[in-house]
């Protein structure tokens, strides 16, 4: 027991020492390069794998919000203190995506399948430098099928099988094209990617009425998808917030990937004139100690009363050096008592 103990001690320190750093290029050099950060308006791909039957109308609630939640995340983005301004752009999110994009591909990095984006490197370097940006984010929700395990309400049963989902990704990158900042991310210790929202759904009543063997998968209703995107998050006290639960989530998990601790910058000494080479500020006070007026006169108080020493031992009392008369044949010289004279 003394053992594990001291190994959940030695891999919790690890855990902490690890650096937070979810940049493809250093933090430091994230925070000093990206200043202006231009978000253009979330984009739905409508040529990806959306398998609803109702796709059109689908796409258009979707959009629409997108057009009502992105704010949130624009505030959310400016709140973190990483950026001196974070702009959301002007124009249809649809044009820029179909200028921009150079193609799609679906990837599955790490377990993680999703859907990488790829922009054309002149089309970007032109609209970054035409909005005055350091950097764009592009954030893109698209249709996937992937495999998943979906339990019913009383977690008797399960179905696996392979699900259509809304997912969402973004990036930032620069005018050069660089990718300086993904989601999906692959620098998290613990590689995790949720997506929005599952468009299907396993019909277990069925299942039970028929008594059948098999389970049929079912598209959820427009209304439910409207229903499920429009439900709000609630705070402490359980009251309805600003927020809905699915953008929410989203939005927590790509502020979290955005976060960083910039290395602590050391002050730098006082500029030295090139008159007197000493600091500016020493230079300046001691000319105005130099060029200051005399102050008024001062009434002085007669000093307080020195404190007697302490009591000191007695001392051998120095003896004077006696200068040696001249001799003197008159004087008798009478050796005092105890004399060896």
């Amino acid at each position: 027991m003394r053992r594990l103990f001291v190994a959940a001690l030695l891999f919790s320190g690890l855990i902490s020492g690890w650096s937070r750093n979810y940049f493809n290029v250093p933090a430091d050099n994230f925070a000093e390069k990206v200043k202006v950060l231009g978000v253009v308006p979330i984009i739905v791909d409508a040529d990806s794998d959306i398998s609803h039957p109702q796709k059109d109308q689908l796409i258009q609630i979707v959009t629409e919000a997108n057009r009502k939640y992105e704010q949130q995340l624009v505030r959310r983005l400016s709140g973190t203190g990483s950026f001196f301004t974070v702009a959301l752009m002007d124009g249809d999110p649809a044009k820029i995506f179909s200028t921009l994009l150079f193609r799609r591909e679906r990837r599955d990095d790490a377990t993680i399948q999703y859907n990488k984006y790829f922009y054309n490197n002149d089309e970007l370097r032109d609209y970054i430098k035409k909005n005055s940006l350091d950097a764009v984010m592009l954030i893109v929700i698209s249709g996937i099928t992937r495999p998943d395990k979906v339990y019913s309400n009383e977690l008797f049963t399960s179905l696996t099988s392979d699900y259509n989902f809304l997912a969402m990704s973004a990036q930032i990158l620069d005018s050069t094209g660089t990718v300086l900042w993904e989601y999906p991310n692959f620098r998290k210790h613990i590689m995790t990617y949720n997506p929005m929202i599952n468009l299907q759904y396993p019909d277990f009543s069925e299942t039970k009425a028929n008594l059948s063997g098999s389970t049929n998968l079912k598209f959820k209703t427009l209304e439910g998808i409207q229903r499920t995107i429009d439900k709000k998050r609630k705070d402490l006290l359980l009251r309805e917030t600003q927020e809905t639960e699915m953008y929410g989530k989203q939005f927590d998990e790509m502020l979290d990937l955005l976060k960083f601790e910039p290395a602590k910058v050391s002050k730098a000494p006082a500029p030295v004139t090139e008159k007197t080479g000493v600091p500016a500020i020493q230079e300046k006070a001691a000319e105005s100690a130099t060029t200051a007026k005399p102050s008024a006169a001062v009434k002085t108080t007669p000093p307080a009363e020195t404190p007697k020493p302490a009591a000191q031992p007695a001392l051998r009392p120095k003896v004077p050096a006696i200068e040696t008369p001249a001799p003197n044949d008159n004087i008798i010289i009478i050796p005092a008592t105890g004399s060896t004279l």
